[in-house]
């Protein structure tokens, strides 16, 4: 009777390790995820910002490049723009975990405008940092924003 209680406390620790898991990997896709990070009195302005650049596929892939390399998007935000990092980073536990750029539901409720305000001002609340004009050109941005928009099949 011992040996069958011990094989169900195992299997129930592998469901609760299975569900912790599988519940970080979708973190950044959360309702929290979709609160706006431009400040409400500074929403009509980032609303304003219309990329004045063409989007091409070669403008597209510019702003991958710069997603990957660059702009260091992808360390936070994961090569597939999924919220989780790459390249065998962790993020401590108490951090808020980066936007999912491939979720639909954060894909709908971003305008372009609002994404090149937190690039100008960083997200307040988060650890993004400003990266303009630090890191990236306004160009830069735009491109980064067109390859964003890739990720959740925009």
């Amino acid at each position: 009777m011992q040996e069958f209680w011990q094989q169900i406390q195992s299997g129930a620790s592998v469901i609760v390790a299975a569900i912790f898991f599988a519940s970080a990997s979708v973190w950044a896709g959360s309702a929290g995820d979709l609160q706006p990070r431009v400040p409400p009195e500074r929403m009509e302005q980032a609303k304003s910002f219309i990329n004045p650049f063409t989007v091409t596929d070669a403008f597209i892939a510019n702003g991958k490049k710069i997603y990957e390399g660059k702009g260091w998007c992808a360390y936070c935000h994961g090569w597939e723009g999924i919220g989780t990092p790459s390249a065998g980073r962790t993020l401590p536990p108490d951090i808020t975990m980066p936007t999912n750029f491939a979720d639909a539901a954060w894909q709908a409720a971003r305008s372009d405008g609002e994404i090149f305000w937190v690039l100008i001002h960083g997200s307040h609340g988060t650890d993004m940092v400003p990266y303009m004009p630090q890191y990236i050109t306004d160009k830069e941005a735009w491109e980064v924003i067109a390859y964003i928009r890739t990720l959740g099949g925009m």
